[in-house]
């Protein structure tokens, strides 16, 4: 009870100072009584039962969460189907449906321990009568629930919180929880505000070990001021991949690069992994979101095992796997890698060959060297492994602050069929910063050149039906970007444009199921854009466009550039769907407004812009 009404009370508030402060008493709470809950009340807080790389996941529909809920109120599926259908919130309609079943005997009260640990069994029933199992479980934790426990427990198992805390909020609050509840030692000499480094150094030790089952007991028995030497990362826990910011052109590299030797690297179109070497032999992949992936590359597998030099024992590689032509010695296009199965693959049944291109090299024979500079890296990554075209080779690089010769470079790139170029520092504030976009990594494609520069991975959060030729599919997408401070999904622009027919049907298909009867109470949108349908936050697409444009009716990054209006995208053309990225992922509002100003200062540099806005 006492964690659902924290919930009910984050809910309440907008601001992120305020939930913050009710989040951090909530852990400091949980500390001094029953510090034993404290995982699980994490867990529960971010919404999820394990961290990501155990790929444990509750495994459960709708129809499974409505049977039950069903049986434990003894009413008809049917009417809560029709009460889902009106409310648009199954968490809602359990609270409204009390129990009107007499008990026996009234069932103990549900404790933290007794919800996670069952959320837990839940992920792991399988086998023949395992979606029985797991509608039985969670009927009995609804017999028990009372008050407005039934509304979150619902909301929990569908994985759908929406309490507007993001994970980043709370591990401040977890760090200034520990800061207030935990004085093990004082805080070292020079720190000015404690409490802000107690938050930082939460986060930054979440980036390289994204485990609370680890974090928590670490912080419970060393303190946040020795939480580093505590948790050290290791092969086996994968880390947030480092991430690059986009940049206009060569002259802005050179600029921003001005008395620092820096190398470019082409920027391969496939999927980023990291690969995790371990010391018993066993090797883990895990995608960019930290899932998962050993299933889908037995072939990677076999490839690194076969190509790494024999003294080394442990590695953890940050490369792109890349799907590779080899009678032509030819890279192929992303579109072909995401015919390949994701699980389960065997290797005498790959048609898609891949190979791998490495990067980077964050841990090496029990070493972990994410504080090494970019050209230590490099050498023990060159010196490790043994190339074989087509199967593992080292990106393609260059160390030059010559314009000319890094614009040839790119022009190279882009016809071996990669993406452009990504330009790291080199050996001056170059170390290696997990779940960063820095600035000491910058990537610059090819459509670069053309007009706004990166594409945006956007949201759909809702349609307009098709006419005329495209009656029975949606004609237009609403798309929206992510406003990372207030947890809001923000619309940019519609899209209706470039697609094949095949193309339509497909995406209509898949948002078909994600139609929910109102929009969310965080979304951002004018009253006068009126879908006819709108969607659950599901899907990201990449998204190209010709430029940005100040916009009365669109919410994107409002208030950063303009008090009043947001910016739109002028002409939008789908390029893919992102597979590889969750909604919270998309472009954020503050990358949005940053290209809307760096294409004003281009403009400018042009002189002949007459601007509009």
């Amino acid at each position: 009870m006492f964690v659902v009404k924290a919930f009910d009370a984050i809910s309440k508030e907008s601001g992120r100072i305020a939930i913050t402060e009710i989040v951090c008493n909530m852990l400091r709470t949980v500390i001094e009584t029953t510090p034993d809950d404290l995982v699980a009340v994490v867990y529960l807080l971010a919404n999820r039962i394990a961290s990501a790389h155990e790929g444990l996941e509750l495994g459960i529909g709708d129809a499974s969460i409505i049977k039950a809920l069903a049986e434990a109120c003894g009413a008809k599926e049917a009417h809560v189907k029709k009460q889902y259908k009106e409310l648009g919130d199954l968490g809602l309609v359990a609270k409204a449906s009390r129990s009107s079943q007499p008990l026996m005997r009234k069932p103990e009260a549900l404790t933290v321990a007794k919800v996670f640990d069952t959320f837990r069994l839940i992920a792991k029933e399988s086998g023949k009568d395992s979606q029985d199992k797991k509608k039985n479980h969670i009927k009995a934790l609804l017999v028990a629930a009372t008050d407005c426990e039934p509304q979150y427990l619902i909301r929990l198992l569908q994985t759908k919180l929406r309490i507007g805390l993001a994970e980043q909020t709370l591990l401040t609050a977890l760090g200034h929880a520990s800061f207030y509840s935990l004085r093990h030692s004082s805080p070292p000499a020079k720190v000015e505000n404690p409490l802000e480094e107690a938050a930082k150094i939460v986060k930054q030790v979440y980036s390289v070990i994204p485990v609370y089952d680890k974090i928590i007991p670490a912080l419970l028995s060393a303190g946040v001021w020795n939480l580093t030497k505590a948790c050290s990362f290791s092969p086996g826990i994968p880390v947030g991949p480092m991430l690059a910011k986009p940049t206009k052109g060569v002259h802005e590299i050179v600029e921003k690069f001005q008395d620092m030797e820096f190398t470019c690297e082409y920027k391969y179109d496939g999927e980023r992994a990291q690969i995790h070497y371990l010391e018993d032999g066993s090797v883990e992949i895990y995608s960019r979101n930290a899932e998962r992936n050993t299933g889908k590359f037995p072939d990677v597998v076999a490839a690194v095992t076969r190509l790494k030099k024999p003294p080394v024992t442990s590695f953890v590689l940050d490369c792109e796997l890349v799907a590779y032509d080899r009678e032509k010695q030819k890279i192929q296009p992303f579109q072909i890698l995401s015919t390949r199965a994701r699980k389960n693959v065997l290797l005498s049944e790959i048609k898609v060959n891949v190979c791998i291109y490495a990067f980077d090299i964050l841990y090496l024979n029990g070493q972990q060297l994410l504080q090494e500079q970019l050209n230590v890296r490099r050498e023990n990554l060159y010196k490790s492994f043994q190339e074989e075209v087509g199967f593992f080779q080292f990106a393609t690089a260059l160390t030059s602050n010559d314009l000319e010769e890094i614009q040839k470079f790119l022009e190279d790139a882009v016809n071996s069929s990669s993406e452009g170029l990504i330009i790291k520092t080199l050996n001056r504030d170059a170390t290696y910063e997990p779940s960063k976009r820095s600035n000491n990594w910058l990537k610059l494609k090819k459509d670069y050149m053309e007009s706004i520069g990166d594409s945006l991975d956007l949201v759909p959060i809702a349609a307009f039906h098709g006419r005329g030729k495209r009656t029975g599919v949606y004609g237009a997408f609403l798309l929206a970007c992510y406003d990372n401070d207030k947890e809001e999904f923000q619309s940019i622009c519609k899209i209706g444009t470039g697609f094949s027919e095949a193309m339509l049907e497909e995406r209509s298909a898949s948002l078909r199921s994600k139609v929910i009867p109102k929009p969310k109470s965080y979304y951002r949108y004018s009253d006068s854009l009126s879908p006819d349908v709108w969607f659950e936050p599901t899907e990201v697409w990449e998204v190209k466009a010709a430029d940005l444009t100040i916009s009365p009716v669109h919410r994107a990054a409002i208030g950063i550039v303009n008090p009043e209006k947001g910016i739109s995208l002028r002409f939008p053309r789908l390029l893919r769907v992102r597979e590889d990225k969750n909604p919270e992922q998309a472009s954020s509002s503050d990358m949005v407004a940053d290209m809307y100003n760096a294409q004003k200062h281009n403009q400018r540099d042009n002189l002949d812009d007459n601007e509009d806005d």
